[in-house]
């Protein structure tokens, strides 16, 4: 069924840049007629551009691991609250993309930062193409500002690094042997009443082979975080397993292998009004809208100049 929704997806953009472009072949006669204004025949001709743009658009996501849904990690940076702020910053701006275009969102595992913010959350993205869309964000976000911590009003420097995984669903087999997993329990932190602060009710997979750690504290039973946590463990092993199959074509696409500070992909300068991504070279003033989660633009770019071969290295 949802290779059938891809399928009649695909088809009904198709017939829809179609049908816009008729139209504009059939209102050129009618302006050589005299009978339609130049005006409409750039109004209907934008329209047609932006059809077939996000046709093109959507073309980039050909892979199969792009339809799938996502787990989203930030972790804050070394600076302390001033990180962590910019961590939760970085946070509410990806649940207001997820909300701003119908994804469903859950928060998975969360560690409050000491002051303020937080140090780790991890959040999953569920719905058709949230892995395809927002693969692009893997890397180090910079964000410049005045900080409301310093009492001198000095600007400051923060750093975010952002991780975006595929999450697995039963289309993916994954095999794990039971016998290859060293499980624990602990107490879930923060909000989620008495249940939560009273019972071991969050859980920590550690996958001995590939040394990978999952936590999951999303759930109020044990059993509930234990079947998430496996699955979020076969979506990093998963990964694991398409960096090894597509290691040069990651090199464009995956900033993860050098997701050291100093190797951002995107400053966020507030007091210069201005956000630029430094692989695509995209830019725009309106960091406001840019924090809300206006941020398809620069998603777009990302994965256009991929497709094409234009991602530039720049100089940050």
């Amino acid at each position: 069924m949802k290779e059938i929704k891809t399928h009649k997806r695909w088809l009904s953009g198709y017939n829809t840049t179609q049908s816009a472009v008729d139209d504009l072949d059939v209102l050129l006669e009618f302006v050589d007629a005299a009978e339609a204004t130049e005006e409409e025949l750039e109004s209907k001709y934008q329209e047609c551009l932006l059809l077939v743009d996000d046709l093109e658009f959507h073309s980039t996501l050909n892979r199969p691991e792009d339809e799938l849904s996502c787990l989203l990690e930030i972790n804050a940076g070394a600076g302390g609250t001033e990180a962590c702020d910019w961590a939760e910053m970085l946070y509410r701006m990806y649940q207001m993309w997820a909300d701003r275009n119908g994804y469903k969102r859950s928060e998975v595992n969360f560690q409050a930062g000491d002051v303020a913010g937080v140090k780790n959350i991890e959040m999953e993205i569920s719905g058709d193409y949230a892995y395809g869309m927002l693969k692009g964000e893997n890397g180090v976000h910079r964000l410049v500002r005045v900080s409301p911590y310093n009492a001198q009003g000095k600007r400051m420097t923060s750093f975010a690094s952002v991780f975006v995984h595929p999450l697995v669903d039963n289309r993916i087999q994954v095999e794990v042997n039971p016998a290859d997993l060293e499980w624990d329990t602990f107490r879930s932190s923060g909000a989620g009443g008495q249940h939560v602060n009273k019972t071991e009710s969050a859980v920590r997979v550690r996958h001995l082979p590939s040394g990978i750690v999952v936590e999951c504290q999303q759930e109020r039973s044990q059993h509930q975080n234990r079947e998430k946590a496996l699955q979020m463990l076969k979506s990093r092993l998963y990964e694991k397993e398409l960096e090894k199959q597509f290691a040069e074509k990651q090199k464009l696409e995956s900033t993860k292998t050098k997701n050291e500070w100093g190797s951002q992909i995107r400053s966020y300068v507030l007091d210069d009004r201005r956000v630029k991504d430094h692989r695509s070279g995209y830019q725009t003033g309106n960091t406001d809208a840019v924090l809300n989660g206006q941020i398809d633009e620069f998603l777009k770019a990302f994965l256009m100049a991929k497709t094409v071969g234009g991602v530039e290295e720049d100089d940050q």
